[in-house]
């Protein structure tokens, strides 16, 4: 495997670890991001959702990688995955804690550069 292959194998294993963490301690895991709202059982089924999107994405991008398959179409869709992250906080602004959007807005905004940087390196 390529050094490239192996940096989108490791950014993708976060990803995935991450997935994992949203599915079994939404409530720890979006503190700062949802306040109290993440605690209820109503909002963690969502944020569920977006770890299971999480594993999901990313475990099929490693299998891609792992085998020579195409990489960058998964890594767009991850990307595209930030950006929509970045945009649905935005977008609740005020209703979620005082630094909710900015903080979304450097982890998901350094998540898609990560993720841009190693498409821009992998063959494909």
């Amino acid at each position: 495997m390529s050094p490239a292959r192996i940096a989108a194998v490791t950014v993708l294993g976060l990803r995935v670890a991450y997935g994992l963490g949203l599915v079994a301690a939404p409530k720890r895991l979006t503190r700062s991001w949802l306040g109290s709202a993440g605690a209820q059982p109503a909002t963690q089924v969502p944020v569920r959702g977006v770890g299971a999107r999480e594993i999901a994405l990313h475990g099929a991008a490693i299998v891609a990688a792992a085998t020579g398959a195409p990489v960058r179409p998964w890594l767009a869709a991850s990307f595209a995955g930030d950006v929509a992250d970045i945009a649905a906080t935005a977008a609740a602004g005020r209703a979620l804690p005082p630094r909710a959007v900015p903080k979304t807005a450097a982890a998901a905004g350094a998540s898609a550069a990560l993720t841009a940087g190693v498409a821009a390196v992998v063959d494909s």
